[in-house]
């Protein structure tokens, strides 16, 4: 989460685009994030020159050229206004937009890039501001998405919201992906999940960054998204290519639509949280997917999308709408069936709603499945969230109380007799694949959940009703004692 201190810097951002003119909250966002790469750009570059020098040995991923050394952070950000604006404007925006290579998914996002910040004095009020927000830990570039994306959300453009980085971590962990995984998050918007994972495979597979091929692999066919919103695309992009990704793979598309008939059994690993808007038209859906589930629920035919592009033995874990655990239309309950019976569902993560706050209250939970097209579900493990470290209101402030990294510790053990014999009582149990089915395979954790109620022993009604004649017996005493004093 970001200092109180980091976030009154980007409202001093904000409202300086807002007092100089541009009020639409995308388009702010949009800018804001240009200035923010640029300089992540020129830091980066800066610590490729460091670690040259201190190996004696030239630099080994140049972003600028010398000639280019004047469209650097460092170096334009000490010019008069005007000239800032010259620069920013006629030349480094061009660079921007084709640093990726002509043929790159960058170039494709980035090509209708555009600078839009209309005079010099507000550039330079702008940049100073944004010079100003500390950079040096690399998680704090996600959480600026966040709080910037928060501010959209308050201003009623609807679905553009970053799911929480540490639920993002949460589900990243779980599924553990490896330098054999293809991943893909078939509505990406700033690609959160994406760059967990990658940080995620920096971390336990080194080898990503050692070995050529791994190396080559890792930037340019490990990870993919895509999305139907530019804007997004060309935030994920750069915040892809922050994160060590030379030439993400994020492209335009509507997942739902034919276009994604094409990624069929294309990925090990599906990552995801997409956007859940109710209903849409049979016409701009897939007609291959509408036949796998009749329905105009989005949630339905997302889950249904993310089976049809795992290859067998792929695995997912992605968040969805808590009614799909317990709807009762048709389609629902087959989608359930199928990934009970057909696939093997792993576990059920019951979120809390305040999750998604400031930006919506629902209830949701993370379904963690893996593709087999043979069945193999015997048992559901079930964990119920309480606490994710953060209060549960739209401040979401943190506090001590904080499930997940027992999530965390249980989840490698679900197979265990530890936690197959926890009691239905308890925050994780497992539950047979048969009971399941006999519950019309209704998947929702309070199904199989039991309360534990203490018993409360109650006095006797005639000891009651003696202790209340004692008292009006002791109170009438008292009002007489009070008469006769007053006599």
């Amino acid at each position: 989460m970001l200092s109180s201190e980091v976030r009154n810097r980007i409202d001093r951002v904000w409202d300086a685009f807002w007092s100089g003119g541009i009020s639409n909250p995308l388009e702010v966002i949009e800018q804001i994030t240009y200035l923010l790469f640029l300089r992540r750009l020129d830091m980066n570059q800066q610590r490729e020159e460091n670690k040259a020098r201190r190996l004696k040995r030239p630099i080994v991923h140049a972003i600028y050229a010398e000639e280019q050394r004047d469209l650097r952070w460092h170096v334009f950000i000490e010019q008069d206004p005007q000239t800032m604006f010259a620069t920013v404007s006629d030349r480094v925006f061009p660079f921007l937009r084709t640093m990726g290579g002509e043929r790159s998914s960058y170039a494709e996002q980035m090509k209708d890039a555009r600078f839009t910040i209309p005079t010099p004095v507000l550039l330079a009020k702008v940049v100073e501001l944004v010079d100003a927000i500390p950079l040096d830990n690399t998680d704090t570039n996600g959480d600026l998405y966040e709080y910037l994306l928060s501010k959209l959300a308050s201003s009623g453009v609807n679905g553009q919201f970053r799911t929480p980085r540490h639920i993002i971590q949460l589900m990243v962990r779980m599924v553990a992906p490896a330098p054999d995984d293809r991943i893909c998050d078939p509505a990406c918007g700033t690609a959160g999940f994406l760059v967990a994972a990658s940080e995620y495979m920096r971390e336990h597979h080194p080898q990503v960054l050692s070995d050529p091929d791994l190396r080559a692999r890792y930037g340019t066919d490990m990870f993919h998204g895509y999305d139907f919103d530019h804007t997004m695309l060309r935030i994920g992009s750069m915040n892809l290519m922050l994160h060590g990704i030379e030439n993400p793979n994020v492209h335009y598309k509507d997942s739902l639509s034919e276009a994604g008939d094409e990624d069929e059994d294309r990925y090990s690993l599906i990552l995801a949280n997409p956007p859940f808007s109710g209903s849409l038209d049979y016409e701009t859906t897939s007609a291959k997917l509408l036949k796998r589930v009749k329905t105009k629920k989005t949630e339905l035919l997302f889950l249904a999308h993310f089976l049809r592009m795992l290859r067998p033995g792929g695995r997912a874990a992605v968040i969805v709408p808590e009614g799909v655990l317990f709807g009762s239309t048709t389609a629902h309950k087959k989608l359930r069936k199928a990934l009970v019976e057909e696939q093997r569902l792993d576990a059920v993560v019951k979120l809390p709603s305040g999750v998604f706050k400031p930006y919506a209250g629902v209830s949701t939970a993370i379904l963690v499945f893996t593709k087999t097209d043979a069945g193999g579900t015997d048992d559901v493990w079930f964990y119920d969230v309480h606490a994710d470290g953060f209060s549960l209101d739209d401040k979401r402030n943190p506090v001590d109380a904080n499930d997940l990294p027992d999530v965390l510790a249980r989840w490698p053990h679900r197979g265990e007799s530890s936690e197959r014999n926890r009691p239905r009582t308890a925050q994780s149990f497992v539950v047979p694949k048969k009971e399941i089915a006999e519950q019309d395979y209704d998947l929702s954790l309070n199904r199989y959940k039991e309360i534990e109620y203490e018993e409360e022993e109650h006095r006797e009604p005639a000891e009651i009703l003696a202790d209340i004649d004692a008292l009006n017996t002791s109170i009438a005493a008292d009002v007489t004692a009070l008469r006769d004093l007053l006599r």
